[in-house]
C-alpha cells in the first residue's frame, strides 16, 4: 500500500486515503484478500489521527471495497472483472456529477466542458 498525504490539498485527508486506496484496489495493485494496515498503525505511519484513518476505512467498506473481520483486520474484497468495472464507473460518475454542477455554474456547455477536459487530461 503506497499512500502520499498532502497537507496543502483542499481534500480532507480521509478522502485522500480513500481515493488512493480505492484506486489501488480497482487497478489490481491491492489484490483480493490483501490485509490493510491496522488503523492505529496506519495513523502512526501517516502521522494522522486514528479517526481520520477509521473514516477512510469505513468509506472503503461502505463502497464494498474492503471487508472487516473482527479481531483479524480489514481485507480487500473479492471482485470479478465486471464488479471492478461497475464499482469504478459508479465512483467516477459520482465525482462527475459533483464536477458538472460546478461547470454548469459557469454556464459552460457540454462541448466546452469536453474540450477543457481534453486539455486538462493531457497536462
Amino acid at each position: 500500500m503506497n499512500i502520499a498525504i498532502s497537507n496543502t490539498s483542499e481534500k480532507p485527508i480521509y478522502q485522500q486515503l480513500f481515493e488512493q486506496i480505492s484506486a489501488q484496489i480497482l487497478k489490481g495493485e491491492l489484490e483480493s484478500g490483501y490485509c490493510l494496515t491496522p488503523i492505529r498503525q496506519a495513523a502512526k505511519e501517516l502521522r494522522v489521527s486514528i479517526i481520520t484513518v477509521k473514516k477512510a476505512w469505513e468509506e472503503l467498506e461502505r463502497c464494498g471495497l474492503i471487508n472487516t473481520i473482527t479481531g483479524k483486520g480489514c481485507f480487500v474484497a473479492e471482485f470479478s472483472p465486471d464488479e471492478i468495472l461497475r464499482i469504478r464507473n459508479e465512483m467516477v460518475i459520482k465525482q462527475m456529477v459533483s464536477d458538472i454542477s460546478y461547470y454548469k455554474s459557469f454556464g459552460l456547455t457540454i462541448e466546452e466542458v469536453i474540450e477543457l477536459l481534453k486539455k486538462a487530461y493531457t497536462v
